[in-house]
């Protein structure tokens, strides 16, 4: 069974993710692969730095993420040239390592840990959408104190996602992440449990 799994930014995703992954759900991480295909050397690093400027490198030759991040969170036209350029190549891997899982074990659970699954427009791909839910007020006070950012900087990486609330009314299951970690963890077995025999 392919799963899709999603949240919103500091919704606790990661989380989620490897409470599956400890029960046995093999886990296709969408931030992995994003990494892997912008290391030195690869292609799609080449392709950014032409479309961005050198400025936008660090000194070893990788991605400054800081600094393109900023850069795009409120200019969405800088955003869609990043993703016209990126996303192809991690869909592609996606899909490559899921279909692998499968291979592997055609009787397995595989969860595609895809932050943006709905605004990419991939939630055709899964049988079940799970979406990993705090409220945005937590969810906004928890990006600030991860990341470091002011209220307008948080807002503006919020605002870059579709609201946690879409999310939540569009997915098959939702788990609730702004109660205690007992409370996080009996909703991920009661997911398992309701998605049948492994």
């Amino acid at each position: 069974m392919r799963i899709g799994l999603t949240g919103g930014i500091a919704t606790g995703k990661s989380t989620v993710s490897k409470l599956l992954e400890a029960r046995g759900v093999r886990i296709v991480d969408a931030d992995v692969i994003a990494r892997e295909v912008m290391n030195p050397g690869q292609p799609l690093l080449a392709a950014v730095a032409r479309r961005f400027g050198s400025e936008f490198l660090l000194p070893d030759g990788g991605l400054d993420r800081r600094r393109m991040a900023e850069h795009i969170f409120n200019r969405p036209e800088e955003r869609q040239a990043l993703n016209a350029i990126v996303h192809p190549a991690i869909r592609a891997e996606i899909r490559r390592q899921v279909e692998a899982c499968e291979a592997a074990d055609p009787e397995a659970v595989v969860a595609a840990d895809i932050p943006l699954l709905y605004e990419s427009g991939l939630e055709e791909l899964y049988e079940q959408i799970v979406v990993v839910y705090v409220p945005r007020e937590v969810q906004l006070a928890r990006l600030m104190l991860r990341d470091g950012l002011s209220p307008e900087q948080a807002e503006g990486r919020l605002n870059a996602q579709l609201d946690i609330e879409d999310k939540k009314r569009r997915a098959d299951w939702v788990i609730d992440n702004s109660g205690s970690p007992e409370e996080t963890e009996r909703q991920v077995d009661l997911l398992l449990k309701n998605l049948g025999p492994r």
